[in-house]
């Protein structure tokens, strides 16, 4: 691998209209890296975490160079059936293991794929920043704001490359429409809409039984305080409790606000309100099921988002509104523009930009150069800020007012006292 030279922190703004080039560029740059280098530098990763971290395995594991060496989860019987699934596509079949640090032991891995539950992210980008790994990980980036703030000091202090799994960043689509908000094809744009809908259903009421013989719920639990087992906790159950996650915000919002934020051109928040709560079902799950979240910016502009956990009508995506006219953008990539009397100006269809964000992953660790990442940690932090941002003001009940410099909430103790977290002792992530 090539050696990542120290550097200046890159700001936003400028990263912004580095990385919008549209689909031709990222074409042909693609074509001429391939031309010049048809067999690419090997890169060895290990994935932790096998729900969503199968699908990464194997799609990390047909990429051209890559080894998935080791596939890692807690539940034993998921490992093994992980490997199994990525020896089917693989060159050679990965390792099922139990401890992720395991891979961080190993000096020929070159990346960690971090996607356990949201309470793991930031402690083991961090624990891979240290041990020399570059790291991709699932969203939502961190499971506080303050564990934002240790990834980019950890990325920044190790040269590493963080790439966060917001994948519709590297959508050749969604790109080429953003950059045509930027260009100024509905002129200025002040206002943002996400909508999210699903059906699900209720968690019911938990109670205490043994922990499974395939899990390794100590390890589970990772950095988190200890919490006694309970039937209807793991192994999805988790994200709708604030102690191991964020909510429907955090679990599907964070990808709409990162696109929301990006189309607009802003970072932080001056003010954020909130309201909603556990409208549809009385069971265990302590996050909203149905929540709106308004972010005001400074330069008067705003992003809202809307979600009905319990209901499936009515999935819009992402809308963006401008002084000429309206873009509304679908969750596969697809997108159309309006003009300001609602008539179509065109429209273009594309992918969701998974593959693509791997590929942009891995480019970056062979080139040596964490700019070249479509969502870098140090871009990508604000974005999972604002789902942090929408759940304190949920759980305070009261408006946030915020710095527009670094997102703290000010003149609010309380609600600041959630920008952190607790650790059980032994997990504290330093940098």
């Amino acid at each position: 691998m090539k050696a990542i030279p120290m550097h200046e922190p890159i700001d936003r703004r400028q990263f912004l209209n580095r990385t919008a080039t549209g689909a031709a560029g990222v074409a042909m740059t693609l074509a001429a890296r391939a031309a010049e280098n048809p067999e690419p530098e090997r890169v060895v990763v290990g994935v932790m975490g096998l729900s969503r971290g199968r699908t990464l395995a194997i799609n990390f594991a047909q990429q051209p160079g890559v080894e998935v060496r080791y596939v890692c989860d807690v539940d034993s019987t998921r490992a093994a059936k992980g490997a199994e699934e990525v020896a089917k596509v693989a060159t050679a079949a990965p390792q099922p293991v139990g401890d992720f640090r395991q891979i961080l032991d190993d000096p020929e891995v070159d990346a960690l794929v971090c996607a356990a539950p949201n309470h793991w992210h930031g402690p083991a980008t961090i624990l891979g920043c240290s041990a020399g790994k570059h790291v991709y990980v699932e969203k939502p980036c961190c499971h506080n704001p303050r564990e934002g703030e240790l990834m980019v000091e950890a990325a920044r202090k190790h040269n590493r490359v963080v790439q966060v799994g917001t994948q519709r960043r590297s959508s050749a689509s969604i790109r080429a429409a953003i950059q045509a908000l930027h260009d100024g094809e509905i002129g200025r744009v002040y206002s943002t809409r996400g909508t999210y809908t699903s059906l699900r259903g209720s968690i019911g009421t938990g109670k205490p039984v043994d922990v499974p013989e395939f899990l390794d719920y100590e390890l589970w639990q990772g950095p988190a305080p200890r919490r006694p087992y309970m039937d209807n906790r793991v192994p999805y159950n988790w994200h709708w409790f604030w102690h191991w996650g964020n909510g429907e915000l955090g679990n599907n919002g964070v990808h709409y606000l990162d696109i929301c934020r990006w189309g607009l051109g802003v970072d932080y928040p001056i003010k954020v309100t909130s309201c909603g709560g556990r409208y549809c079902y009385d069971d265990d799950q302590e996050t909203p099921d149905t929540h709106s979240v308004c972010f005001e910016f400074e330069d008067e502009k705003m992003a809202t988002w809307q979600a009905h956990s319990c209901n499936q009508y009515g999935n819009e995506f992402v809308n963006f509104y401008g002084e000429g006219g309206t873009l509304v953008l679908g969750g596969e990539g697809e997108y159309t523009f309006y003009d300001k009397d609602n008539k179509e100006i065109r429209s273009d269809k594309g992918s969701r930009g998974d593959i693509e964000h791997i590929d942009n992953f891995l480019t970056a660790i062979r080139e040596g150069n964490p700019a070249l990442l479509n969502s870098g940690i140090e871009d990508h932090n604000p974005g999972t800020l604002l789902c942090h941002l929408g759940n304190i003001a949920q759980r305070t009940g009261r408006t946030l007012h915020c710095s527009p410099e670094n997102g703290h909430i000010v003149n609010d103790p309380e609600a600041m006292d959630l920008w952190a977290r607790e650790y059980e002792p032994g997990w504290e992530p330093t940098v």
